[in-house]
């Protein structure tokens, strides 16, 4: 089938629509909250604060600079393993992702930070946006490579929508804890994509397999983005914890999944292998799952060879996954997932759910103490007489709602963008940068089909 992949005006008209639609509503709407205030000398007189320091800004800032390079430079890079689609996977990441957080600043305003009709923002409020915009990177990732900048900005309009409804009702209804996002971001943003993927299977893609693999320079570019992720996501994971122990103990059992996750994650990789030798492809993704698997159980008192126990399941579950489930996925059910976001994401974002749900249902005072157990699961006022037991049904309530969110918001999301008005390449030129990017000439190899120029707009 022959597409229409001349974006010149639809391209710059969606945009620019977009970012006219952000401009007033963020002047009708948004506010800087009172520690980001002019207000603030006045402020901190009023609630008896003694210093500048003690501004929420000093202790979030270090950590929001962490997440915000994963999301860049970490996501990004990660995807730059196809040989021939390296533009795309970093500018169409940038693209989405600065779409996305300025939406998600204002749904989640609207749902977590309205007051006296306005939604006030301070630098919590940029990490979420960050967080919400991860999930639709997750997503991208097994899309890449078959879809245009149009269908993933209106991919990210509806997903950020609907990441906000799921982390609504599972952080403010269910009232489960999941300050790593297994549940919300990964799982979420895995099945999510997943189901976006299948409804926009492409029969013909083998037409394109030749484009669809690395070559030595892209797969050291996508470990860039693998050591970004690696350093970084203690700083995710912690990144919205209450300031003490709480973000102390996500940092350390966040730390411990992903040093273990490496070792089994080059065990398995060796051992599947022709005469032992690595899979660059498993080196770049699989030895992450730990920094997913712990996300949920992360601020908990999991404990540190709990941290170590998860990170070892992660790097072995994810690498036989890379293996043999993404090729029994597209092969039987029509799943074409480019990046093997199951693998990184899904799977282990299942897997902290599990961990979060056991963990929460078997805290007792003995471990925590009894204010430390009120405060790590705020076990206060109207929730004060809810136990752990029924603590951990709501954690393992919360894996169901982001899969049922996933499944039917991704099929729903599929079914639009597979509307023939978005420019997508057609099957035979995926993998293929040129089809939306200026190539240096001397880059540019033979086996690129061109469009058809009678549908030049």
């Amino acid at each position: 089938m022959t597409w229409n992949t001349n974006l010149r005006w639809r391209l710059p008209l969606i945009c620019l629509l977009l970012e006219v639609v952000m401009v007033v509503l963020f002047g009708v709407f948004v506010r800087y909250d009172y520690e980001a205030d002019a207000h603030w000398p006045e402020e901190r007189r009023h609630r008896n604060i003694v210093s500048d320091s003690e501004n929420d800004f000093y202790y979030r800032y270090p950590s929001f600079q962490d997440v915000h390079v994963m999301i860049f430079v970490g996501f990004g890079f990660l995807m730059t393993f196809l040989q021939r689609y390296g533009f795309s996977a970093v500018g169409f990441n940038f693209l989405l992702a600065a779409f996305g957080i300025q939406w998600a600043l204002l749904m989640q305003g609207w749902f977590h930070a309205f007051q006296d009709g306005y939604i006030v923002i301070g630098v919590e409020s940029l990490i979420n946006a960050d967080f919400c915009v991860g999930s639709v990177c997750v997503a991208f990732g097994a899309l890449l490579g078959k879809v245009s900048p149009i269908q993933l900005l209106i991919m990210t309009l509806f997903q950020v929508t609907l990441f906000t409804v799921n982390e609504f009702i599972l952080l403010n209804l269910l009232l489960v804890k999941d300050a790593g996002g297994s549940m919300t971001i990964h799982t979420f943003g895995a099945y999510f994509g997943l189901t976006v993927t299948w409804v926009l299977y492409r029969p013909n893609l083998q037409q394109s397999k030749e484009r669809q693999s690395s070559v030595y320079h892209s797969d050291l570019f996508a470990m860039i983005g693998t050591l970004f992720l690696w350093m970084y996501w203690p700083s995710f994971n912690s990144a919205v914890s209450n300031h003490g122990d709480a973000q102390h103990r996500a940092v350390i059992n966040t730390y411990c999944s992903l040093a273990a996750c490496v070792l089994t994650s080059v065990a398995l990789s060796s051992a599947l292998q022709k005469k032992g030798k690595l899979d660059m492809v498993h080196i770049q993704n699989a030895t992450l799952a730990g920094g997913v698997a712990v996300g949920t159980a992360g601020e908990m008192m999991l404990m540190p060879y709990g941290s170590v126990i998860v990170g070892c399941i992660s790097g072995i579950v994810s690498t036989l996954g890379f293996v043999y489930l993404t090729p029994f996925l597209e092969a039987h059910l029509q799943i074409q997932d480019t990046c093997g976001i199951h693998n990184l994401h899904g799977m282990p974002g299942l897997i902290g759910g599990i961990v979060g749900a056991v963990t929460a249902a078997y805290a007792n005072s003995e471990v925590y103490g009894h204010e430390g157990l009120v405060q790590a699961f705020d076990f206060e006022g109207s929730n004060s007489n809810r136990t752990t037991q029924l603590q951990g049904s709501f954690q393992a309530a919360g894996i169901f709602v982001s899969l049922a969110m996933a499944l039917v918001g991704g099929g729903i999301v599929g079914i639009i963008l597979k509307l023939p008005c978005w420019g997508q390449p057609a099957d035979e030129n995926c993998f293929e940068d040129k089809i939306y990017w200026e190539i240096p000439e001397k880059q540019e190899e033979e086996n690129y089909r061109p469009e058809d120029p009678t549908l030049s707009l």
